[in-house]
């Protein structure tokens, strides 16, 4: 019997890449990289919030020195920097309230003062700051009542639900369109798009109906939250399919950075963007998770004051995504008659 020469490395290395096993050893270092990526992203953002930059309202113009003591303690106790917005009158700070451009009012008038907080607005910044008035005054000999001028719902007292409702959209967004991409390759592009857009609102509206007809967690404003969950699963489903369109099979792993390790610990929903670390707090505006949070939380808090910004942020990433899916992909079903 003669014996068979040693392979080469490149013959090894051949007969690897055309074995059942590339695929799978790539799978199994994309899935242990994607797993400590996620833990750390999370733990990044969430596991210790710490304040950067507050904006808060001082109301009144007079005890100008015990306001300076106070909101220098509250500098010093929360060590962050305290954006202070000075108005002459009560209402106009609820009004910078309302448009979300304040995190909590100052009242200080000689030996007292009235923190008011908006737990609506974020409830671990809410927390914070009612922890660090009284210490503040106590340090100073001013008598501090903190009140909520918005507190969350008694079904949310965390605040966290309207962040599980996007997640969930999210989620739930770019796996429907999986599924269609590989169970409906017949599906011509329009199709597609046509089957992602019905996934998503029947999707949003089993999301919303749920939480809030069926948990009562929360009160939603229902047709608008619909639309934003809606809105958000189709984003979400056309970016898998615009990096389908580009990358082929690997497309879920861009789509999971974009929208989970990244988009989703960076939203604002589990902590308020001022605790977030600064790279998170900067970007998370700009991709759909935090887009649709921000776009919910107001629907549901501050309904008369919503912004076109999340709206707009969502359609861009839709319509780029249909645009570049349109563009680079052609499906079985587009010949078509």
């Amino acid at each position: 019997m003669v014996p068979r020469e040693p392979r080469s490395v490149r013959q090894i290395w051949a007969a690897f890449r055309r074995s059942p096993y590339l695929p799978a050893v790539v799978v199994l270092f994309i899935v242990a990289a994607a797993a400590g990526l996620f833990a750390g992203s999370y733990t990044y953002a969430m596991a210790n919030p710490t304040p950067h930059r507050i904006p808060m309202a001082v109301v009144g113009t007079g005890g100008a020195a015990q306001r300076a003591a106070f909101v220098a303690g509250m500098r010093s106790e929360l060590r962050a920097t305290v954006d202070l917005r000075n108005f002459r009158t009560y209402q106009g700070a609820l009004q910078a309230v309302e448009e979300q451009q304040v995190f909590a009012v100052i009242e200080v008038v000689g030996r007292r003062a009235v923190v008011h907080v908006v737990g609506a607005a974020g409830a671990s910044m809410a927390e914070l700051v009612s922890k660090a008035a009284p210490k503040v005054g106590a340090r100073i000999g001013v008598r501090v009542t903190v009140t909520d001028l918005k507190p969350l719902q008694p079904g949310d007292p965390r605040g966290l639900a309207l962040f599980y409702i996007s997640l969930a959209a999210v989620i739930m967004g770019f796996i429907g369109a999986i599924q269609l991409s590989v169970h409906a390759k017949a599906l011509n592009r329009a199709e597609l798009i046509a089957f992602i857009a019905a996934c998503s609102m029947l999707g949003g509206f089993a999301i919303a109906a749920t939480v809030d007809w069926l948990l009562g967690a929360l009160v939603l404003p229902f047709a608008e939250s619909w639309l934003i969950l809606a809105l958000t699963m189709f984003t979400s489903g056309m970016v898998f399919t615009m990096f389908n369109s580009l990358i082929g099979r690997w497309a879920i792993v861009p789509t999971w950075g974009v929208m989970v390790l990244i988009g989703n610990p960076s939203s604002g929903g589990a902590v308020s963007w001022p605790l977030l670390p600064s790279p998170f707090g900067a970007v998370g505006r700009w991709l759909p998770p935090g887009a649709s949070v921000n776009a919910q939380h107001t629907a549901v808090y501050f309904g008369d004051h919503q912004h076109a910004m999340p709206f707009l942020v969502l359609a861009a990433w839709a319509a780029i995504s249909c645009g570049v899916f349109c563009a680079w992909h052609r499906r079985p079903g587009d010949g078509r008659i």
